[in-house]
């Protein structure tokens, strides 16, 4: 477990009282909402009950109406429509739910999701060729394309008409098609710019339905928009959250189409009030691992998989994208192995701000959660890159601090091809410019990134005494997630606290004690902090601790425990 800097979020108080008393909160959950953003009453309604009908009018995105009187039309005139996905989660439902929506409104339409290793990244002129021989008049990308310009043009030779839904940072010109849908357009004046690719497809779906009078059956796509919404990590504020929170409802309650129920089935979570951790750590992996692996059409198969008549093949895919996961965590764990001991022996890797780490023969399917490992284990910015001959292909993850993008753009002449977010991209490169790739990216994160900035915080939402937990607090608590990106889980700080039972050793991993402040006894784990068994025993009569708080279920009774995130010797 890292020693982390505590930092207290800083809450402007004012609204706390108004809301404590016209939302009959508790002082608990009226500070997490002004510490989140809500202060205001009817902000604060909204993001405690979200509802459908708050989702924002899909016709104020940009392009919107044109793509959908042009949808339309094919599906008028019997033309080919062709949705173009990408291969993790993100882009897996966005296909899924789109295909769907166009199959009910009676489109002849087929969909293609690129092989990671076969076909790269994004839309390419070779895919859009490979369409047009398939009779196809209309393609319409999900969760890709804002900077596929030669895919554009080549669509405009063959008569394709083209319509990009992205969510991914454009260019300063974007591609020339019918319609380019996605909120970061610098001309687009929609005000939710956080939607995952799901969330953009979602909205399409929205508009088609509301013009084609089908808007009942929104609720079902909004389900599948859920898994790739928390998937793919974007902030779970506004329309996100409305996706998140609803879906996550309707995939606990059921009923499912015959795919998503396998799916479920092999996660074990059939019956199960399914949260965002279950999504993130565990539908999600096994969606991913098809992309990562093998080849995503598994995945879309699976969850486009309608008819009882279905349910053996969707139980065969379903057992196959948990093979393919268990093959994903044996070549990740090796490859992370290797990565940490270059960066723990090389000082031209590890004694930069921003670990660069290549390998030969590395799995592409598996650099995205090894960088993501890195950064993790030394809380700095990381790429990971493959090496495969002359050319190789790199993942980037960072830290909140830093713009990864910002820095692929200050260096973007060495690379062929770069795309993504701030905090997460890709790139493929010649395989003799990467140590020049490793100097140009560590000069621009030293320029803009203080010592200061390397330090990993743990952000605190204010004190809270055993004492003060009770039924009101936990269920009110439980109205606030779903957790992650944006509206991360409530992590409260408890001073002097002692230790009365353990700490015992759970897994070799993790430490499982009972502690005591005054006078109540509350049990916890605090999860791989197996290495500091000597510093809590050291402690155990006064400590401070950072925890959440969490319900489970065993053997059909529920009940409440701490999360540790931290600890720390108490203040005198």
């Amino acid at each position: 477990m890292i020693t982390r800097l505590w930092q207290p979020h800083p809450c402007d108080e004012g609204p706390l009282e108004s809301l404590t008393r016209e939302l009959q909160v508790s002082h608990v959950t009226a500070r997490l909402l002004c510490i989140r953003g809500h202060g205001d009453l009817e902000d604060a309604r909204r993001f405690l009950s979200p509802r459908l009908e708050d989702l924002h009018d899909p016709f104020r995105l940009a392009d919107m109406s044109t793509a959908v009187d042009r949808i339309l039309a094919a599906i008028e005139r019997k033309e080919r429509i062709a949705i173009h996905g990408d291969y993790d989660v993100d882009g897996v439902t966005s296909t899924v739910i789109l295909r769907r929506a166009l199959e009910l409104l009676g489109a002849d339409v087929i969909h293609f999701i690129p092989e990671r290793l076969r076909d790269g990244y994004g839309l390419q002129p070779a895919t859009i060729d490979r369409l047009h021989a398939d009779g196809v008049r209309v393609v319409i990308s999900v969760d890709c394309g804002i900077r596929a310009a030669e895919a554009a043009r080549r669509a405009r030779e063959l008569g394709i008409d083209l319509i990009i839904t992205d969510h991914h940072e454009p260019d300063a010109t974007l591609p020339q098609a019918v319609a380019v849908i996605n909120p970061k357009r610098r001309d687009c004046n929609y005000p939710d710019k956080n939607l995952a690719g799901v969330g953009v497809a979602l909205k399409l779906v929205q508009a088609l339905c509301g013009r084609a009078g089908r808007s009942r059956w929104l609720p079902a796509f909004v389900k599948v928009a859920a898994i790739g919404t928390l998937a793919d990590i974007v902030p779970l504020v506004g329309e996100n959250r409305i996706i998140a929170k609803l879906g996550l409802g309707m995939l606990s309650k059921g009923p499912h189409k015959v795919g998503l129920r396998a799916l479920l089935d092999i996660c074990g979570l059939t019956g199960r009030e399914i949260d965002s951790y279950h999504i993130g750590f565990v539908v999600a992996p096994r969606i991913n691992a098809a992309g990562r692996m093998s080849t995503p059409d598994i995945a879309a198969r699976l969850l486009l998989a309608a008819d009882e008549g279905l349910a053996e093949e969707a139980r065969g895919l379903a057992e196959q994208l948990n093979s393919e996961n268990v093959r994903r965590q044996q070549e990740e764990a090796e490859i992370v192995v290797q990565a940490k001991k270059v960066v723990e022996t090389d000082l031209d890797v590890g004694s930069r701000t921003v670990i660069v780490v290549a390998g030969d023969g590395w799995h592409r399917g598996v650099i995205g959660i090894v960088a993501s490992k890195l950064v993790d284990a030394f809380h700095r910015p990381a790429i990971v890159i493959s090496i495969d001959g002359d050319i190789a292909h790199g993942s980037c993850r960072s830290i909140p601090s830093f713009n990864m993008l910002g820095a692929l753009e200050s260096c973007g002449d060495l690379m062929t091809k770069f795309g993504g977010h701030k905090q997460a991209a890709g790139l493929t490169i010649e395989s003799s410019k990467i140590r020049e790739l490793r100097a140009r990216v560590n000069e621009y994160a030293d320029g803009c990134l203080e010592p200061d900035d390397l330090r990993p915080r743990l952000w605190i939402d204010g004190a809270l005494t055993f004492r003060s937990i009770n039924e009101q607090v936990v269920s009110e608590l439980s109205t606030l997630a779903p957790f992650g990106a944006g509206n991360p889980c409530p992590i409260f700080r408890a001073s002097r606290v002692e230790i009365v039972d353990g700490p015992r050793r759970l897994k070799e991993r993790h430490l499982k004690m009972a502690f005591r402040q005054d006078g109540r006894v509350m049990r916890g784990i605090a999860w791989r902090a197996s290495e500091r068994e000597s510093f809590v025993t050291e402690h155990r009569a006064a400590i401070d601790l950072a925890f959440s708080l969490e319900q489970d279920t065993w053997n059909g009774e529920r009940y409440l425990q701490l999360s540790v995130a931290d600890f720390r010797a108490p203040e005198n």
